[in-house]
Formats: structure tokens, sequence, C-alpha cells
């Protein structure tokens, strides 16, 4: 049911870079849920993770690896269960599959990052894990992008997954990126699994810069229903393998990874919210005009968030009074609806806080009615602005969350 959105056909593999997968029937047998990365020595890895108060067990351990400065040799994902709320035992269970892991690999227990997605509360299937690591490692392949990114599914109904190769003074360079992610989607972080890997040689302080510039304006500008997972990731790695010099913030090749990267980014953030659950509708809100950018957001993320509006848009019902509810409510200090104008798509709703006099019922509902449309507000304060991209709520968001763990 995913609003546009295809199946990559080809994801370019990157140099210093093997992924395998297996099956280890963590919620139900017959699925390949078991996901190893291999990342050549010399690698360098940054990642952001969930502000979650309930941050899992994974993303305490990959936190503490990352702070030490370990040098990364293997990423280990399981889809299935999220090993969150699972208190000493889940961080447990997080060593121990990675020992096994690094045992697959030949190297130490903690050069291996675990991540998980799935179920809350419920402790690993730690055994069936570690039985199901040597098969993965056996799989190990620089071409097995599509493969990882089927084995990190959980109610996605499309894997997601983005590619680039771009021209740098030291060679062409390549970026590709894999993401999972439908539900509990909300920017806090980024709200997902996500890996990008790129040749490119990038510093450490280079990687970190372009992946937290990159989250920003992409996984961090995404909603679907508001609610932020435990075990949201988004790692980027660079393996070094084309060029000789290293390229930090300053060098001229920078600019050009980091908007190779930004642009993957961007893409698999939009596939999250095209394959939101039980979407139908692929919304971009549009908030101009405003003091600051932190208004801009709060707008934009309060229509977003907005149940009104999301099922409106489901009903293709331009049913614009839920818009300018949920602009009413934002909490913006000193917002005047005298101000405020809303479009959507070029079909003028608002304008200087009035209904426009050449709006009519029509012209919304043919512009709701489409599968991909931008819901624009002025705010009349300010040159700040922002963009968020969201999704409709459907009877089938409902469905597939009430069945989830049946």
């Amino acid at each position: 049911m995913a609003v546009n959105l295809r199946v990559p056909e080809f994801l370019h593999p990157v140099p210093g870079v093997r992924l395998g997968v297996a099956e280890a029937a963590i919620k139900k047998p017959g699925r390949k849920d078991l996901l190893l990365i291999e990342l050549a020595a010399g690698s360098r890895v940054a990642g952001v993770f969930t502000q979650s108060a309930f941050a899992a067990a994974p993303v305490q351990l990959c936190r503490q690896v990352l702070a030490a400065g370990t040098q990364v040799r293997g990423l280990l994902v399981n889809a299935g269960n999220a090993n969150a709320a699972t208190g000493s035992g889940g961080v447990e269970d997080a060593r121990a599959s990675c020992a096994a892991a690094a045992q697959a690999l030949g190297c130490g227990a903690d050069q291996v990052l675990p991540f998980s997605t799935g179920v809350i509360g419920q402790r690993l299937p730690l055994q069936r894990m570690t039985a199901a690591i040597p098969r993965a490692a056996q799989d190990l392949r620089a071409d097995g992008w599509t493969d990882a990114m089927r084995a990190i599914m959980t109610t996605d109904t499309v894997p997601k997954g983005a590619t680039r190769k771009v021209a740098t003074s030291q060679g062409e360079i390549t970026v590709t990126g894999i993401a999972k992610g439908v539900g509990m989607i909300h920017p806090d972080m980024a709200t997902m699994l996500a890996y990008v890997g790129t040749d490119a040689r990038l510093t450490p302080s280079a990687v970190r810069r372009a992946l937290e510039d990159a989250v920003a304006r992409t996984f961090n500008c995404v909603t679907v229903d508001g609610d932020t997972s435990t075990n949201d990731a988004c790692m980027l790695f660079a393996t070094a393998r084309t060029g000789s010099e290293d390229v930090d913030v300053s060098h001229p090749d920078y600019a050009v990874v980091a908007a190779a990267i930004h642009d993957v980014c961007r893409e698999l953030a939009h596939a999250i919210v095209r394959d939101g659950e039980g979407a139908t509708k692929f919304i971009t809100i549009r908030v101009h005009g405003a003091r600051d950018a932190r208004e801009a957001r709060q707008v934009a993320l309060s229509v977003a968030h907005s149940p009104l509006v999301k099922t409106a848009m489901f009903a293709s019902d331009a049913n614009w009074g839920r818009i300018v509810m949920a602009i009413g409510k934002a909490g913006v200090p000193g917002l005047e609806a005298r101000t405020v104008s809303v479009a959507l798509d070029d079909v003028q709703l608002i304008a200087g806080g009035e209904p426009h006099p050449e709006y009519r019922e029509a012209l919304g509902a043919a512009v709701v009615a489409k599968d991909e449309f931008t819901i624009s507000i002025g705010l009349g304060r300010g040159v700040a602005e922002t963009t968020v991209w969201t999704c409709d709520f459907s009877y089938d968001y409902v469905k597939i969350n009430a069945e989830y763990r049946t």
C-alpha cells in the first residue's frame, strides 16, 4: 500500500563493506531476519540514536562503544525483537550476540555494534540468533545490500534502499544506504534503523558532521504517527577505500560527498513515510514566514501529527478547518490569525487570516484526492522556513497496530 514507492532494482556495492543474512526465526520462521555487516579495517563510523528514556539495550551498547573510540569492524542487526525494556538481561543478551558475531568475523566483541527492531519488552531468542550468526557470516558478500534491506524489515511492505555514485578529485565514490521503519515514526533523532556506507576517505569528524547534518534535514523531518521508538539508530560508515588524502570538512571533496550522503538519507526518509503503516497519501508540509526555524518546525509538526488532519486527508476531504486548528494549537507565542496564509498545492485557502475569495471546495478536493500534495503555511512573521514530510491515517493503521503481536 506504499505511496509511489518501488523496490530498488540495484544498490551499488561499497568497497570495504560486506553483508550477509540468515534466518534465525526471531519472531516468525520462514524469513531472513538477521543481518551481519562486515567493515574493512580502518573504517570510520558514526551513529545517532533515539532520545527515548527507555533506550534499548543495543542502543546503550552502541553509545558506549562509539564514545570509547573503539575501531568498529561489524554491525549485527535483528528484526522481530527490539530487546528494549528488558533490563540488565537485555544488555547481557546484546553483549552475547556481539561476542558470537565477533567470533564469526574474527574481531573483538567490543568491535561489533548491535541493533534490534521489533516487539518491545521481550528477551532475545539468543540461542537461535547465535546459531544463525555463522550462517550470516558465510553469506557475507559485497553485493548483499538488497538482501540486507529485506532482512531488517518489520511491518514494512517495501524494502528501502538508495544509492549514488559521484565524482570527486580522488576518483568516483559510492554512497549506498538501507533503512527500515513505517510505524512508531516521529523525529527525535531519526525514528527507524538506517545504515549508510561510503568508500570516501572521510575523517572521523567529517563522518560525524555529514551524518548529523543529513539526519537533521531528512530523517528528523519525517513523521508517521508522532511516536518515537526505543531503538532508533542511524549509522554512517566510511571505509576510506577510495583516494589517498583524508577528507575533512574543509577539503574540496567534502561538500560533494556530504551532498550524496544527504541525498541518500532523504530518499530513505521519504521511503519511510511513503510506506507509513496504512499510508495512502504522501504529504509535504512547508511552513514559511516564521521568526525562526524552531517555530516553523513547531507549526509543521502540529499539523503533521494531528489525527484530525491526517484522517481528513485519508478521506480526500479538503477540511481546511482542521489545518487551521492544528496551526492554532501549535503554541507559537504571539501568533496572530490575521497574518496566516494556507494553501493546498497552488490552491489558496486562507490569505491574511481570511478565507480566500476565489476558493471553492471543488478546488481543494481535487488536490487532496491526489496521492501526493503539499500543504503550504505562511506565518507572516519573518523569513525562516522548514519542510516536514508525513502521511495520512487510514483504517489499516489501526488494524496493523492492533494485530502487531498476533
